[in-house]
């Protein structure tokens, strides 16, 4: 497998950044809304319910440091499948799996689903990616029971993804499926609101959700460390530093650029210019793969092997609850905390808001 050392990673990042100034501005949206923190990000979901299992029976061997192709082989592939729909069920709450996902997934009003657009961001960074089953599952779900088309599924990251469809062949796909590595990269210029300061208010984004044509993203991130000033991880929000340039996450600001990115309408959705409410979701679903996990990152291997799958609708509360359930309770793996809270508070939340007394809803 191609590997990227910490070296090549901040050089590419940083190149990535100072670029920003001197690329071709493609598209700038004039008037573009800003978020309301509080506002519902999903109708249909609560912005706050966080649902998880964890089953043993989803992995046949405890081989906590493997490769991705090892950990692919002893994936149970219809256990992990049978879990994905018991937490699809949990987040809204009905018995009936198909109900759920038809619950979860909303297609643009005037659209057939054969004409949707999905986007899947993926985690492609050095020796951990999503595990073949879970990505499976979620195309499956799109293709089988709602009816999106293989060949509109859209599987990325606009980073790492360079070598993605090589050393990431994901098994158990539905024919047609793309998987196209960097998705032609971070090319487009938008804006991104406050909390970023001192930015000139723009960066870079994938062009597809930037011109529109994305109609339903789905976020589905791994469960790995990294600096503290991120809070001491990496899971669905930074998941789309390969969807934003990742340049200004390793510069002054870091982590204002984080909060804000995952503010915008290329992830969350049109929105209302005078409320700042979202008109349509976007991103409609967060999946967290943490069948295996590390403490590091977010190069390396898999050092854990938890067997959980954690499941919500808002990136910030998802990762919240599994930085300090999972990582910190279960694993001891303590989060930063004052940059964690920060996940609640920049979008306008308070650790006492969080249903089932902060926790994650187990199943």
């Amino acid at each position: 497998m191609r590997r990227i050392s910490r070296r090549q990673f901040i050089k590419k990042a940083t190149i990535s950044g100072a670029t920003i100034a001197t690329f071709p501005m493609i598209f700038l949206p004039r008037a573009q809304a800003v978020w309301t923190p509080r506002t519902t990000v999903h109708p249909n979901v609560d912005n706050l319910r966080v649902v998880g299992i964890t089953d043993h029976k989803m992995t046949t061997a405890v081989e906590p440091v493997s490769s991705w192709t090892e950990q692919d082989r002893l994936v149970a592939t219809e256990v992990v499948w049978e879990n994905i729909d018991k937490l699809a069920s949990a987040l809204v709450q009905t018995p009936d799996p198909v109900e759920a996902w038809r619950t979860i997934f909303i297609k643009p009003p005037k659209k057939s689903w054969s004409d949707v657009t999905v986007a899947i961001k993926t985690n492609n960074i050095s020796y951990q990616h999503t595990r073949s089953a879970v990505m499976a599952k979620i195309v499956h779900t799109l293709t089988d029971t709602l009816g999106v088309k293989p060949f509109n599924t859209h599987i990325y990251d606009a980073v790492d993804g360079y070598s993605m469809s090589q050393y990431t062949p994901f098994v158990g796909l539905p024919e047609g499926t793309k998987i196209e590595d960097e998705w032609g990269g971070i090319t487009t210029t938008t804006r991104v609101p406050a909390p970023w300061k001192n930015s000139g208010g723009k960066s870079r984004c994938v062009r597809h959700l930037v011109d529109g044509s994305v109609d339903i993203l789905v976020n589905i991130a791994l469960c790995k460390g990294h600096s503290r000033r991120f809070g001491g991880f990496t899971m669905t929000m930074k998941n789309h530093l390969g969807t934003f340039a990742p340049g200004p996450a390793h510069q002054n600001g870091s982590f204002d650029y984080l909060l804000a990115i995952n503010q915008t309408p290329e992830i969350l959705g049109r929105m209302d210019k005078r409320t700042g409410k979202v008109l349509y979701p976007r991103q409609q679903l967060c999946l967290i793969d943490a069948l295996w996990a590390s403490e590091g990152g977010p190069g390396g291997r898999s050092d854990s092997q938890p067997n959980f799958l954690a499941m919500g609708v808002m990136s910030p509360i998802l990762d919240y609850l599994v930085a300090t359930t999972l990582r910190g309770e279960r694993l001891g793996w303590e989060p930063n905390m004052k940059a964690t809270r920060r996940m609640l508070t920049e979008f306008g939340y308070e650790e006492g808001d969080l249903p089932a007394g902060g926790k994650i809803i187990e199943i």
